[in-house]
């Protein structure tokens, strides 16, 4: 079970679940958020990070709003519910929490390098923070504003994994097109995984109209080979 820490961030003390591993691997990831929260799907794959060796922090974004929402995902209206919440967040507030997360995690006694992991909203976000702040690695899964983040393209150095369903309603293939295009100019490596018949949020297993469970299998152990490569230095690893 994770512990609450308190990150000390440039807007005031923020919470956050930190997961230890019983076996370290001497690596820590920082994962974002949907526009759900730190939701028992973000949850478990911060377990499943954890399990693999990884320190694990996952701020809790929600806390900057005046009060933290309580989603229901077995509501019709859960879509709606994570999208008045997130939209609730003021983004560069955001952005400074999660390079504070980054400091917080890479400041651990045993922690050598840091990865950044996103979802939806956490996608995009942490493609911000990568560009702000210093990170080993970073994992977008369909990044929802990155349409609007690629003059920031340049500032990123670390090395990307980005994953696409090529049904993404939210994030057609002319978009996702052009975000592939502009993410040349970043001057690290950029790796792009997309799954066909996928839609959006396609890992999210909280909601089975988002989940595709061929999507879902196929890209979780491209990210595990991915932060193993270039956070732990062995490509074997998960």
């Amino acid at each position: 079970m994770p512990e609450t820490v308190v990150i000390q961030a440039p807007d005031g003390n923020l919470p956050a679940f930190r997961f230890a591993p019983h076996s370290p691997n001497g690596a820590g990831v920082v994962v974002v958020q949907e526009i759900f929260g730190v939701s028992p799907y973000i949850m478990s794959r911060c377990q499943d990070l954890a399990d693999e060796g990884y320190v694990v922090l996952a701020p809790i974004l929600f806390d900057r709003l005046p009060e933290l929402p309580v989603l229901d995902p077995s509501s019709p209206d859960y879509l709606q519910q994570g999208m008045a919440a997130s939209s609730g967040l003021d983004w560069e507030t955001a952005v400074r929490d999660g390079a504070a997360a980054v400091t917080t995690l890479r400041a651990e006694p045993g922690v050598d390098t840091v990865g950044l992991l996103g979802f939806c909203f956490g996608g995009g976000l942490a493609f911000n923070v990568a560009a702000v702040t210093d990170t080993d690695a970073l994992v977008s899964y369909y990044g929802s504003a990155l349409p609007r983040l690629l003059d920031l393209a340049p500032q990123v150095s670390a090395p990307q994994l980005h994953h696409w369903g090529t049904e993404d309603s939210f994030i057609e293939r002319p978009a996702q097109a052009t975000v592939r295009a502009a993410l040349a100019s970043s001057t690290g490596p950029v790796r792009w995984e997309a799954y066909e018949g996928a839609g959006h949020a396609f890992d999210n297993t909280d909601v089975s109209y988002f989940h595709h469970e061929t999507a879902s299998a196929a890209a979780w152990p491209v990210t595990l080979e991915f932060l193993a490569s270039h956070l732990v230095g062995d490509a074997s690893v998960g």
